[in-house]
């Protein structure tokens, strides 16, 4: 089984919106479309799980809210600074979700 929450990504967002405009030109058939979809979930996942190899510093001023549902935490967090090595990033506010790491 691999997570579904990368179609919401922009790459994700736009290979939807591919799928199904070759499924209105009759180019491909929806089954077609189901199946290059759920080969993106594992091959995202994979790619994720096993390619990147960096890791970020974050740190928030404040945890405006927070979740955990069938394995997988969302947090809402205000004021977060993201360091990596020497380089800062200051955002507003960032959305996490987490899940558990899933092995084959």
């Amino acid at each position: 089984m691999s997570y579904k929450h990368y179609r919401a990504t922009t790459l994700g967002i736009m290979l939807r919106e591919t799928l199904n405009e070759l499924i209105m030109c009759g180019h491909i058939n929806p089954d077609l479309a189901d199946t290059v979809l759920i080969k993106y979930d594992e091959s995202i996942n994979e790619a994720l799980s096993k390619r990147v190899t960096a890791k970020v510093n974050f740190r928030a001023d404040k945890l405006m809210n927070y979740r955990h549902c069938d394995n997988v935490w969302t947090l809402i967090l205000k004021d977060v600074e993201f360091r990596e090595g020497p380089m800062v990033l200051k955002v507003d506010s960032v959305k996490v979700v987490a899940c558990i790491g899933l092995t084959d």
